[in-house]
């Protein structure tokens, strides 16, 4: 049955849902689990499921229509998007984004060449490259922060331990180095910027 020459139902429609319910199993083992456990950067776990999912259905949809080259300029396009012409995104944010659209073009573009154990073998692959990288081999990330200091007398060089646990009371942070900006004597403050992993927040 047809309604304004589209088909009301296609027999596709049950291996679009089965095939998004294995992309959704390995984008939620990737992002939720793997990700979202080492950065917490819950703006970036949102933004990898809406574009997984978009490019999910995008690809599934055009492939129906075997525009092999229009494909290819898709998603040329999808990827040029991903700055949105704002702030610079950082580079382990940019891999996991690739990542998960690399993951959702591999679940939707797979035909009757690729079985089912090729596709969850290959998403299999992934995830444990991914989670061998990231707890085992992944170097932590060194961040930094500014802080306006008001006991002044602790920023000479014979208090630094003194500063140092001081800083790392009131901020609750590990901190493996401080520097020391702009001291104004008449408002008894200093400007430090102390610097701490990542992991350690």
């Amino acid at each position: 049955m047809e309604f304004l020459e589209i088909p009301l139902f296609d027999d596709d429609f049950f291996k679009m849902i089965f095939r998004f319910i294995i992309n959704l199993i390995f984008l939620t083992t990737i992002i939720r689990f793997i990700y979202y456990p080492s950065s917490k950067r819950k703006d970036y776990v949102f933004t990898y499921y809406l574009i997984s999912i978009i490019v999910f259905f995008l690809c599934f949809t055009l492939k129906k229509y075997e525009l092999d080259i229009g494909m290819a300029l898709g998603l040329f396009a999808i990827f040029g998007i991903i700055r949105y012409r704002t702030d610079a995104i950082d580079i382990k944010e940019m891999t996991y984004l690739f990542v998960v659209i690399g993951v959702s073009v591999i679940n939707s573009l797979a035909n009757k060449k690729m079985s089912y154990a090729e596709i969850i073998g290959a998403n299999v692959l992934i995830i444990s490259i991914l989670y061998a990288i990231e707890r085992y081999w992944a170097l932590k990330q060194e961040e930094s922060k500014s802080v306006v200091y008001e006991n002044i007398e602790n920023i000479k060089p014979e208090n630094y331990q003194i500063l140092k646990r001081d800083l790392e009371n009131r901020t609750g942070l590990q901190i493996n180095k401080i520097t020391i900006g702009k001291v104004d004597f008449l408002k008894d403050t200093a400007e430090l910027t102390i610097f701490y992993f990542r992991n350690n927040i």
